[in-house]
């Protein structure tokens, strides 16, 4: 990845150079040095020892023990120790020492050259060096880098104006340090840092907002060859050496690179339903295969990712570079494509939908990050939880890229605000809009469903499994002041500010339900189509409904069925209308995540008033039973079951079962076999438990006709 300039002379042609046993090299003076009165007492490097054994000093203080690598890993804004071995005694007074750091592979700049001299104390925020202790040719230094330094790898020499010593294993790699106060990425919860930077596990959420389920993921931002691979993205970009200590930047840079579209980025999204060529976005369980693979082909796009896989992937580089980065959901999330900051609806003149005009949409859900950082570019206020999205939707700044954009400006609708805050906000807090085509060709706004955008937004709490709801930081109370003043504040930087000029009554309300939350694949769904005549007036509504299949993103496959029905109601009364979708009706047209949507539209005879609304569900899968068998002991062999029951009436042929656990190192990696009709079978995975510590052990079931099958275990490993 990084190019190494491996050792180098002063004076050309008048030095020799032989390995030293501590991986440097050691500079002897020649005969011609000899004869021109160079003495034989010329200070040179013999070797450099960085502390960097995970116990050392080093990588305790800087929280970088949990790192798999021999590289020395350390955070800026704060001091490491490291000792130089010199040919003879250091004497400051007549001789010169200085410390080199190169970053990454460009050609050598004042930018990407750091040169540090020896001090007597450090000075502010800047590059310097010490010495805090003396033995015989020995000497320690205490390095300070600024927390302002930009991340990455930097090619560490030493030079004493005469000799200069430097080897690949002396290569220093740079992070964020979210426990330095002057680091823009700060975070001074202890808990908090825990679970955003240093947790490796965790969990994304997915479903609807009233069918939640969580699905584990290893992020494993710590695994052996992972930090490697994250900078081998960010050197495939063209940002700045002095933009590589920006949080800002890099996680503007890591959303556009996580997707492949415009860079050759590390997933290839795919949301047709055929994943011939790669693998289904729902058969992984972690970032590490995807990761790896990518960095071992040189850069290859992986095959394929949906958005819990471009946001897992995120939270593992972001947090390896030490920003505090969390997954969230969004359900009922919208997709503005005309930047309205609304969601439209268009209905022609007998309230059928105009496909062609009805580009937004509703995903059932959507997964992005937010990430923890100061916001010194932003009015004051806007630091905090920035919201960053890396599956390719929309292109900001000609990228398909989004964010950073301040949770706090999404929640006030302050829209004008820098990353994409409007495209987000739309996500969370945009009304859907009726509009209906009039016979002279205009479009008349006819009805507005306030509440149906971003609900229940989650992430996993910190220090448990608990789902946790943050949709209060995205946006104020649903119909509440604070929330309408957003919503039309934002609405007027829209591409249609005079949405919100006028507003119409409402007598009849049009509500669908479904009666049981956990259905299940196979099973009949009971649904109620429920209307509230809240007058003194008889009224009759004639509504028109359908039915069909789509993906979660919100885009129809196919219409399952549909009817037309007349009502009549009496005053005040509610009416509870029952109907029920089959099983055989929807079975062959299922595709990911099982995802249906009832949409209704009609008219209220008396007034004229137009009702019409959209609800999404899910069908349920089946969870997979992992059982492990006697205790987890580092280096032990142990056995777990994995019970599976077949929820359909038909066979699964060659399904695939795939095992994953960091720390928890398994003979096969995937099972295959074929379960029948109804059946339950179990299978016994054989694996090494190689860390100690809470380990938790994923399958995933890979199978066309079942999506979104897992199961998790934690298991906790003592040492030997």
């Amino acid at each position: 990845m990084f190019s190494r300039h491996r050792g180098g002379f002063f004076l050309p042609g008048r030095f020799s150079v032989t390995s030293c046993g501590f991986g440097g090299v050691i500079y002897k003076p020649s005969e011609n040095m000899m004869t021109c009165g160079w003495s034989s007492t010329l200070l040179s490097v013999r070797s450099i020892d960085l502390l960097n054994s995970k116990t050392g000093q080093n990588r305790q203080e800087h929280h970088t023990d949990l790192y798999h690598s021999d590289n020395l890993i350390v955070r800026r804004g704060q001091s490491f120790q490291i000792w130089i071995e010199l040919s003879r005694a250091f004497d400051p007074k007549t001789d010169h020492l200085q410390l080199l750091f190169k970053l990454g592979s460009a050609p050598p700049s004042k930018k990407s050259v750091v040169t540090v001299s020896l001090v007597s104390k450090f000075e502010g925020n800047q590059w310097g060096a010490k010495i805090i202790e003396k033995k015989h040719n020995k000497i320690k230094l205490s390095v300070f880098s600024p927390p302002t330094a930009s991340i990455g790898r930097y090619e560490f020499s030493v030079t004493t104006g005469n000799a200069s010593s430097q080897s690949p294993e002396k290569d220093i790699y740079l992070l964020f340090n979210p426990w330095c106060k002057d680091d823009t990425v700060f975070m001074d919860d202890q808990d908090e840092r825990n679970e955003y930077v240093l947790n490796d596990v965790g969990l994304l959420y997915c479903g609807n907002d009233v069918q939640i389920s969580a699905r584990p993921w290893n992020f494993g931002q710590f695994a052996d060859g992972i930090l490697e691979a994250c900078l081998f993205i960010l050197a495939r970009t063209e940002a700045s050496v002095s933009g590589l200590g920006d949080p800002v930047t890099v996680s503007r840079v890591v959303s556009a690179m996580i997707n492949s579209l415009d860079d050759q980025g590390v997933l290839q999204g795919n949301w047709s339903n055929n994943y011939v060529g790669g693998t289904a976005p729902t058969a992984w369980s972690g970032s590490v295969k995807i990761l790896k693979q990518y960095h071992r082909s040189g850069g290859l796009p992986v095959k394929f990712g949906q958005c819990w896989v471009f946001s897992g992937v995120t939270t593992t580089v972001l947090r390896c570079f030490g920003i505090p980065t969390r997954s969230i959901t969004n359900f009922s999330s919208a997709h503005d494509t005309d930047n309205s900051l609304t969601t439209d609806v268009y209905l022609d003149e007998e309230m059928r939908p105009i496909d062609m005009f009805n580009s937004d949409s509703i995903w059932n859900f959507h997964v992005w990050n937010d990430c923890w950082m100061a916001r010194p570019d932003l009015p004051a206020g806007m630091g905090g939880w920035q919201a960053v999205d890396a599956t390719p939707q929309e292109t900001s700044q000609g990228i398909y890229c989004c964010g950073p954009a301040p949770v706090t400006a999404i929640r006030e609708g302050q829209v004008y605000l820098k990353h994409d805050t409007p495209f987000v906000f739309a996500e969370v807090n945009s009304d859907r809009i009726y509009w209906q085509r009039q016979y002279d060709g205009s479009y008349v706004k006819i009805s507005c469903e306030k509440s149906v955008v971003g609900r229940n937004i989650s992430t996993k709490a910190v220090g448990s499994d608990r789902r946790q709801d943050i949709t209060h930081l995205y946006k104020y109370p649903e119909g509440s002041e604070k929330e309408r003043i957003a919503v039309e504040t934002a609405a007027r930087y829209g591409s249609k500010p005079n949405t919100y000029s006028s507003a119409g009554a409402n007598d009849v309300a049009l509500n669908i339900a479904l009666k049981d939350d956990h259905v299940q694949i196979g099973q009949d769904a009971h649904l109620s189509i429920i209307l509230k005549n809240s007058t003194s007036h008889k009224r009759s509504v004639v509504l028109y409904y359908q039915i069909a299949t789509m993906y979660y993103t919100g885009v129809q496959k196919g219409i399952v069925k549909s009817d037309r029905i007349s009502v009549n109601l009496n005053p005040c009364e509610v009416q509870e209308l029952d109907w029920i979708l089959s099983h055989h009706e929807y079975k062959n047209q299922l595709v990911d995540h099982a995802a249906l949507m009832i949409s209704v539209t009609g008219q209220v005879n008396e007034t004229k008033q137009v009702l019409a609304t959209q609800f999404n569900f899910h069908l349920c899968t089946p969870d997979i039973i992992i059982k492990p068998t006697g205790d987890a002991v580092v280096g032990r062999p142990m056995e777990a079951q994995i019970i599976f029951k077949n929820p359909l009436q038909c066979n699964l042929k060659n399904i695939a079962f795939h095992i994953e656990g960091l720390g928890l190192k398994t003979t096969k990696g995937s099972y295959y076999c074929d379960v029948g009709s109804l059946e339950t079978i179990t299978l016994t995975v054989d694996f090494l438990p190689t860390l100690i510590g809470r380990r938790r052990l994923t399958v995933i079931l890979d199978c066309p006709e079942l999506t979104q099958v897992h199961g998790t275990v934690d298991i906790h490993v003592k040492n030997n």
